[in-house]
């Protein structure tokens, strides 16, 4: 009798957790944003970026070009970015505001002015 009180309340208190979802005790992650950047000599598209304050998001980096750099130094992100194949990046921005991302691979005349903005925006 005892054994099958405890059963009973056990599947009871099952149930009422999976009839809440679990409540508290689980919470999903929301997924990163992806965020596709293709580097072409000598140029980023997109140039501007804008994301959340405290968003997770990868940068989907891609090029057909010559070995390039994505690299944001205010945030210590930095990729190499190799012909034919995709690198991704991750990055949780922690302060808002406009940022510079810019290639750090010399990739040619014109590598100098190869670069960006990051608007993280509160």
């Amino acid at each position: 009798m005892q054994n099958q009180r405890r059963t009973l309340l056990r599947a009871a208190g099952t149930l009422a957790l999976l009839a809440t979802g679990g409540g508290a005790l689980v919470r999903a992650q929301a997924a990163p944003r992806i965020i596709a950047v293709t580097a072409r000599k000598f140029t980023y598209e997109p140039q501007e970026i804008t994301v959340k304050l405290g968003e997770s998001v990868i940068f989907r980096l891609t090029t057909a070009d010559v070995v390039m750099g994505f690299s944001i130094p205010d945030f210590n992100v930095r990729g190499t970015i190799i012909p034919g194949m995709s690198i991704d990046v991750a990055m949780t921005p922690n302060r808002a505001g406009d940022f510079t991302f810019l290639c750090d691979v010399f990739c040619g005349t014109g590598h100098e002015n190869m670069d960006g903005t990051l608007h993280v925006v509160a």
